[in-house]
């Protein structure tokens, strides 16, 4: 009986601690921010279908988006483990904690880009696969690698990588790149800037303990401010280039209008705030909402 307790018990041990390691690896993707970026992909998916464009290229779609993006953030957690060990909302991530070594941080991240590429390839197009491996290079190379620390323009520049998701969506239903991936590209593009310029009102101190260039960390806080309204009346008028190309209808016209409205609003409404960051985090919560907002917007005009 007691031989028998103690290998249950050594069973359960090993599956907890396989528990723990498949959410180590699974963290290391950010599975919210690359959800965020699959919305995107199968937006435009559906839009280049017309419709539904169907399960398997679908999912393989889905499959292959999300190693990309994962492999991305994956690598992105080891090049910045000196840093994440500095600021406190990422001392808890696996690389910074030990959970995961950063060589297999670095494995798992280019594992999973590779993986990316043959499933893309073999179910969608090359196309597709090449593109998704260039959003992982940008935002590696361009942004991780060369601007995050160099540069207070690095969000706007590096914003490339986080909009390359719908024209991957676009590719695998056409195998080419059109007018709408291009014009999805731009709107993600440019959402980016008070996007993340928001987030880093936030976070300023812990970009400024590390020495990372952010706005608010090189121009001030009242200046990054002003940048987030700027670029929010860019982006909402930037929303409306669909409709204006021609492939997007009313449904999505006024979806964008109400959205940017909002945008924009709120973005006046955390001007004023001085010394605070509560309005400066619900700009960046509602920018979230906003972009996802849009796309489920392209996909719904596009369906009906």
């Amino acid at each position: 009986m007691t031989t028998q307790l103690g290998d249950d018990a050594a069973r359960l041990d090993v599956a907890h601690a396989a528990l723990a390691a498949i959410s180590d690896y699974l963290r290391l993707t950010k599975p919210r921010i690359v959800l965020s970026l699959l919305v995107t992909t199968a937006a435009a998916m559906v839009v280049a279908a017309g419709g539904w464009p169907g399960w398997s290229l679908f999912l393989a779609t889905m499959v292959g988006g999300w190693c990309a993006a994962g492999g991305a953030n994956a690598i992105n957690q080891y090049i910045d483990r000196d840093i994440d060990a500095e600021m406190s909302r990422t001392t808890g991530r696996p690389v910074v904690t030990g959970s995961v070594t950063p060589g297999r941080a670095l494995a798992f991240g280019v594992g999973l880009g590779v993986i990316s590429a043959a499933v893309l390839a073999a179910f969608a197009n090359a196309l597709t696969a090449a593109l998704a491996l260039t959003g992982l290079l940008l935002y590696v190379g361009l942004y991780t690698l060369w601007l995050k620390r160099s540069t207070p323009h690095n969000i706007v520049i590096g914003g490339a990588a986080g909009a390359v998701p719908p024209m991957v969506g676009w590719a695998a239903v056409t195998a080419e790149v059109g007018l709408p991936a291009i014009t999805m590209f731009a709107i993600i593009f440019f959402w980016t800037p008070p996007h993340f310029w928001a987030l880093a009102l936030v976070l300023n101190r812990d970009y400024s303990a590390v020495d990372v260039p952010m706005l608010p960390v090189v121009a001030g806080e009242a200046e990054t401010r002003v940048q987030v309204v700027l670029w929010s009346v860019v982006m909402a008028g930037v929303s409306l280039l669909p409709v204006a190309a021609g492939w997007a209808g009313g449904l999505y016209f006024a979806v964008a209008i109400a959205a940017g409205l909002g945008l924009v609003g709120l973005s006046l409404w955390a001007l004023a705030e001085r010394g605070e960051i509560r309005r400066a985090r619900t700009v960046f919560l509602f920018s979230l909402l906003y972009l996802m907002v849009l796309f489920a917007a392209l996909a719904v005009d596009a369906a009906l």
